[in-house]
């Protein structure tokens, strides 16, 4: 089932796996993250790798930052699909600076600064993409807060603008609202007049919550989110973000208004543990949502899937997006809010942070030790 784990070793081992075709020219090493077989937080380690030259229509990147992603951590424990098989280098969204151009690559420059999108492998510290799947930073844009943008705010503003057809005056409910695609989401909702967010989150986050623009924050601890929307909205909410799954996505279903909009994004009730959890993955499954069509029509309610991984061949309409995003970050309406900051070596630290839920926007991993010590330092 999982590969051997590699031997641990204090300088980074050679990595296995397939290598990119050679375009000549001895290729320096670099330090890569390599999940090396699926289970807890030690089956990702760093390794070294050399770096071809890109290909026709690829960039070479030196990457300064990566997004950590809650895929990630189901990656990690096999639970995410679009992941080859380990050996492998995961990570689908980073930021740096163009060190190199393939063939017939005339759009991007050696020297522009980069975030990149990519299905997998940009945990390391030198990547070769297809240009196309490069955008160019905004002005003033720091490589953390661009190793924070395309995966979250893609997926927030699709599920909220395209999915959701936010429109003022409307309500929202979003999950797990302190996270990525959580704060990504609420940002976005506040440049609509007048919505009014209820989002879910632990206790200790609701006034980083309140300060962000959620007028309710509920506590799912201790709390019934569903009862909890219901006293302040008898009728329910116009959207709600559902990343959960199993029973919360018949919770949402139920809590939608006529004319109202689930999008379902995740399946985030499977992550129990460090490791697989296969009663949390029966008890997810036996409780999945399911309607037909012809219930669905009594009902006046719309249900939509969202899979950003899955949308790699839509290289026009996600570019459509990004360009969208990159001018409300611009205009100041959007910023990426940084939770803290890990070096390569502190993989295992990050994931836990994430995957314990203390964080409060995006955790980020970055090739060398940072200069200042981020706010994990207060954790």
């Amino acid at each position: 089932m999982s590969a051997e784990p590699a031997p641990a070793s204090a300088a980074p081992e050679p990595a296995p796996g397939p290598e990119p075709p050679t375009g000549g020219g001895e290729a320096a090493e670099h330090r890569a993250l390599v999940l090396t077989g699926f289970g807890g937080y030690d089956k990702v380690k760093v390794q070294a790798r050399r770096a071809a030259d890109p290909r026709p229509g690829e960039v070479s990147v030196s990457v300064r930052a990566c997004g950590l992603n809650f895929a990630d951590l189901m990656a990690r424990q096999g639970l995410y699909d679009r992941l080859p098989p380990p050996p492998v280098c995961p990570g689908m969204e980073c930021a740096g600076t163009v060190r190199a151009l393939g063939d017939g690559v005339r759009d991007r420059q050696v020297g522009d600064k980069v975030m990149v999108l990519a299905r997998s492998g940009l945990w390391q510290e030198v990547v070769n993409v297809p240009a196309s799947q490069t955008f160019p930073m905004p002005e003033g844009m720091s490589f953390e807060e661009a190793a924070a943008l395309l995966v979250n705010y893609i997926t927030a503003y699709m599920i909220l603008f395209d999915f959701g057809n936010l429109r003022p005056n409307q309500s929202v409910l979003i999950h797990m609202a302190a996270g990525g695609v959580g704060t990504a989401a609420i940002q976005l909702c506040k440049t609509v007049e007048n919505v009014t967010i209820f989002g879910t989150a632990s206790a200790s986050k609701h006034e980083s919550l309140r300060e962000s623009g959620v007028a309710h924050p509920i506590d799912y601890r201790t709390m019934d989110y569903a009862e909890e929307v219901r006293k302040i909205s008898p009728k329910g909410v116009d959207i709600v973000l559902d990343p959960l799954g199993g029973s919360d996505t018949s919770k949402a279903f139920n809590l939608l208004k006529p004319m109202g909009k689930l999008i379902t994004y995740g399946v985030a009730n499977l992550l129990t543990g460090q490791k697989k959890n296969l009663m949390a993955m029966a008890k997810t499954w036996w409780n999945q949502f399911s309607i037909t069509a012809l219930q669905l029509l009594h009902q006046n309610k719309a249900v939509c899937g969202y899979h950003l991984g899955y949308m790699d061949e839509e290289a026009e309409l996600i570019r459509s997006v990004v360009a969208k995003l990159v001018n409300l970050y611009s205009q100041g309406k959007i910023k990426p809010k940084i939770d803290s900051v890990w070096p390569f070596d502190q993989v295992a630290e990050a994931m836990r942070q994430m995957q314990e839920k203390k964080n409060v926007g995006k955790v980020i991993l970055v090739p060398e030790a940072p200069k200042e010590e981020s706010k994990k330092a207060e954790n």
